[in-house]
């Protein structure tokens, strides 16, 4: 499901817990000490630094607590299915209500959320082909909506 990374770090509350979670979503373990774990996305090219403890020890800004994993398209079809067989839940945008993929015609891109033990906001991504004629349109539309609009 997962294609791909840049390099990204996020603080936890409880490294071997994490180290569980990022195991059971497909990442393969790099190497770890004592208050750190590494997680490959692609071996050699990217992956993701996991650092245990509270905020006040780990020097980073809150809004670093987010990555987004890149995926095809055809895996965001069925992004939430393999969520749910992993027993994670997937969560609204933002204060939205719906927790299915969506797609943005503006930046050409679809997503969905979800997170970890600790609450660090994780994203499912893929690019999206846009025509043209639909750059301009600034609203989310879901993923059903968004091939609807496709075939007219």
């Amino acid at each position: 499901m997962i294609e791909g990374l840049y390099e990204a770090h996020l603080p936890v509350a409880d490294l071997d817990v994490s180290i569980d979670f990022y195991k059971k979503i497909g990442l393969k373990f790099a190497w770890r000490d004592e208050v750190t774990a590494f997680f490959w996305i692609e071996e050699n090219k990217s992956w993701v630094g996991l650092w245990e403890g509270n905020e006040s020890k780990i020097p980073y800004h809150p809004s670093l607590r987010h990555i987004a994993f890149r995926v095809s398209y055809q895996n965001m079809k069925r992004a939430i299915s393999w969520l749910q067989s992993l027993q994670i839940e997937a969560v609204p945008f933002r204060k939205g209500m719906s927790i299915e993929p969506f797609v943005r015609p503006h930046q050409g891109n679809a997503s969905v959320y979800f997170q970890d033990p600790d609450g660090n906001g994780l994203e499912l991504m893929c690019s999206v082909e846009v025509p043209d004629r639909y750059k301009q349109l600034t609203d989310k539309l879901s993923l059903e909506e968004w091939e609807a609009l496709l075939i007219r």
